[in-house]
């Protein structure tokens, strides 16, 4: 759930910035689709590989702690148990049940180095079956699918509906994406403490926040360009048209 959450989030939000700031800068609807469609598949395979070389290199560094604590678990076991017992007391076990607790554990190698990862490290060891590879695909492949719904509007409607103004397909984008993100909030809400709708108003307003400041930076460059650069922006428009 994390790697569709945080590809799909990333996904809408990249994609409407572009949309956004496209649209406030006064961009065509050829050059906005152009834009969006390039920038987000190098975005998707960027936040693919991301997502996956990143996790690879945790793992990589829970597995040599892990590595660690058995060389310490093998050599000085008086030890790692003596630390164990005295965290658990601290946490509120008394010495003669976190003695007899930790002596159990240690019976079992594999389960008390696992356990002093969490309880000394802080990290979960993952599981054998965990492929950064494939949270990296699935990151992949949710950037593609959510981030197609800001562009949806730009995609279909001006052909079905020729006369529709650029401010009119903009509206429609912000439609589409704010369902969607409503609906990746609701769904991410089964994950989460939070309610379906308060999950999903969080994620409206990010969202909306992302398209105001995008829509302002868009506008306020075609502003800049033609009072202090004494640029003509119907002249950049139309080269870019």
């Amino acid at each position: 759930i994390k790697s569709v959450v945080f590809g799909g989030l990333d996904g809408i939000l990249t994609t409407f910035a572009i949309v956004s700031g496209a649209t406030g800068g006064g961009l065509s609807t050829e050059v906005i689709l152009i834009l969006g469609f390039s920038s987000k598949i190098a975005d998707a395979l960027a936040m693919g590989l991301g997502d996956a070389l990143s996790t690879k290199a945790e793992h990589e560094h829970i597995f040599n702690e892990r590595q660690r604590e058995y060389w310490e678990y093998d050599n000085f076991p008086e030890g790692e148990v003596t630390e164990m017992v005295d965290m658990y007391v601290a946490k509120g076990m008394s010495r003669e049940d976190a003695e007899l607790c930790i002596g159990l554990m240690s019976e079992h190698r594999d389960f008390f180095v696992d356990v002093m990862m969490v309880e000394e490290l802080g990290l979960q060891v993952p599981s054998a079956d965990d492929n950064p590879w494939k949270d990296g695909f699935i990151t992949f492949v949710s950037f593609i699918f959510f981030g197609f719904f800001p562009l949806l509007g730009y995609c279909i409607f001006p052909f079905a509906f020729p006369h529709l103004t650029p401010h009119t397909l903009f509206f429609i984008a912000c439609v589409c994406t704010g369902s969607t993100l409503f609906l990746l909030g609701a769904i991410k809400s089964n994950f989460s403490q939070k309610t379906w709708y308060m999950s999903g108003l969080e994620m409206l307003l990010v969202g909306g926040s992302v398209a105001v400041i995008s829509y302002g930076i868009g506008a306020a460059t075609d502003t800049i360009l033609e009072t202090y650069f004494n640029l003509n922006p119907e002249a950049v428009r139309e080269q870019l048209n």
